[in-house]
């Protein structure tokens, strides 16, 4: 009678002690999700409260450039106002339109202070990239203003700027392949935040009206 006891006793203490490690395993996978969807969706934020990744406030490398409208344009012309700086090129079929997208929805979340910061979109196609053809990109994404730069060149003069900015660009004539992501500057020309395609306009706008009031 005891041994019986003994036995259904120890069956019952199995059966709880295994209900308790399965509790114990959803609360800690729930856990570890939580922790991880957070990384994943959560920007980081720098010491002066900046989203992205800090670039520590370096000065930016310079360039000298041919915009949409065959202007001469240099970083340093937009001296005293936040900069994005951007890579792309026109004959991009999904990413870059995307970009552009967001970077008109930046410029519409700004409403009065669009107009004191610049975006500089820089060629990663030399081939094809034709001042023409960046205008026609342009007026495609609704970017025709006067604070954006669609800047072209050839590969003699766009190579530098790509291994400055840590770009990764390759362009045969047919396609282009390069890396994505904007870098932030702020008005005296520093580098302070890179952020990743999974930006977005309330998070860029965000960061350049806080540039804006430094």
């Amino acid at each position: 009678m005891s041994i019986r006891w003994n036995w259904r006793l120890a069956s019952r203490l199995s059966v709880l002690s295994l209900a308790v490690l399965v509790v114990i395993f959803v609360l800690v996978y729930q856990r570890v999700s939580a922790d991880k969807a957070s990384s994943v969706d959560a920007p980081s934020v720098t010491t002066s409260g900046l989203q992205g990744t800090d670039l520590g406030g370096a000065a930016a490398p310079g360039f000298t450039l041919i915009d949409q409208h065959g202007k001469t344009v240099s970083l340093a012309d937009f001296k005293g106002q936040p900069v994005v700086v951007t890579f792309m090129f026109t004959r991009c079929p999904d990413q870059c339109p995307l970009e552009a997208q967001k970077l008109h929805s930046t410029f519409q979340l700004l409403g009065n202070d669009a107009g004191h910061v610049t975006m500089l979109a820089i060629s990663t196609d030399p081939q094809n990239d034709t001042p023409q053809a960046a205008s026609n990109f342009t007026q495609a994404h609704s970017l025709d203003q006067s604070n954006w730069h669609f800047l072209t060149g050839s590969s003699q003069q766009l190579s530098p700027v790509w291994s400055n900015y840590h770009v990764y660009a390759n362009s045969n004539g047919n396609t282009a392949d390069h890396s994505l992501g904007i870098y932030v500057l702020d008005k005296q020309g520093h580098e302070r935040v890179f952020q990743d395609t999974s930006f977005t306009p309330d998070q860029l706008a965000s960061n350049l009206k806080k540039l804006l009031s430094e």
